[in-house]
């Protein structure tokens, strides 16, 4: 094989694995762009051996060295987060009715809104530990040398971050259809002002979170209960214009919602035994660049 042919194959097998390498990236740091970064160095990476071909194992060798990359990543952007404006959630995977397949972000699944907002309360080692084992099915011995402890106490980190994601988790789930159904009358509600039914789709314990990244107008902390979150949201409709556009966001339906002075708010919704336990709106610009088919 000539070597031209050598790097058309290592090109190709590196395409292969891109769905699953930017999956991995996204769900331990939260952020697409981040994750993207995080794929195209390892690609700079594998490029740059003396002999790509000696890889027995390219997914893994990719998969590992990703790995740390967005572990690396995730540090830096703990630190950054220190200094946020405001409440900050994860950028989030956003599929419109109306967007073309040719710019739609090639990921073959994608990981709950609800569960990132958890991840971001675990240590870096304890994210990854839990990330590369729970959801992607990697063997203890490998997250170690990742994360550059023994296999033993890898083991322990997922399990402590395994105890705190499963102790946040819903106990009774909505199918999609179930959601859908739910987040329309929610927003059906909002529009007409419905606080009473607005109340009855809320869980008591319900949260309220925004993200404007100090670039545009948001909540100014986190709301808490079906009262308090009803009001901010009724107040909220009645006081601007917006066109909804229905959306899933990061696989489960949500919305997009786009406001007479222009900015775009992405919500998720987390249901549990049907009702909303959470809501959680982006609208910080920066991580809404990628939202297909709202022109």
């Amino acid at each position: 094989m000539n070597a031209r042919d050598a790097d058309d194959l290592l090109a190709r097998s590196f395409e292969a694995n891109r769905p699953r390498l930017l999956r991995v990236a996204y769900t331990m740091t939260g952020s697409l762009a981040d994750a993207e970064d995080c794929v195209q160095e390892a690609w700079l990476r594998l490029r740059g051996l003396a002999d790509p071909g000696t890889v027995r194992d390219l997914a893994a060798w990719l998969t590992t060295t990703v790995s740390r990359l967005a572990l690396d990543a995730l540090g830096s952007a703990r630190a950054r987060r220190e200094q946020y404006v405001g409440t900050w959630l994860p950028e989030p995977l956003v599929e419109t009715r109306d967007y073309d397949p040719a710019d739609r972000v090639t990921l073959d699944e994608s990981v709950s809104m609800a569960l990132l907002v958890v991840l971001e309360q675990l240590s870096p080692a304890e994210r990854t530990a839990f990330v590369l084992h729970d959801v992607f099915s990697m063997p203890f011995p490998e997250i170690a040398e990742v994360v550059g402890r023994s296999p033993a106490a890898v083991r322990q980190l997922a399990s402590r971050a395994r105890r705190h994601v499963e102790g946040t988790r819903p106990r009774l789930p909505a199918t999609g259809a179930e959601q859908r159904e739910l987040v329309d009358a929610f927003m059906a509600a909002c529009r007409q002002g419905d606080l009473p039914g607005l109340i009855a789709l809320l869980d008591p314990d319900v949260v309220l979170r925004s993200d404007g990244g100090g670039k545009v107008s948001t909540l100014p902390k986190i709301v808490h209960g079906a009262g308090r979150v009803a009001h901010a949201l009724v107040h909220y409709g009645r006081a601007a214009y917006f066109q909804v556009h229905t959306a899933d966001v990061n696989g489960a339906p949500g919305v997009a919602v786009r406001h007479e002075d222009g900015v775009l708010t992405v919500i998720a919704f987390t249901v549990d035994a049907g009702r909303i336990t959470a809501i959680d709106g982006v609208r910080n610009p920066d991580k809404l660049t990628r939202v297909p088919g709202l022109d």
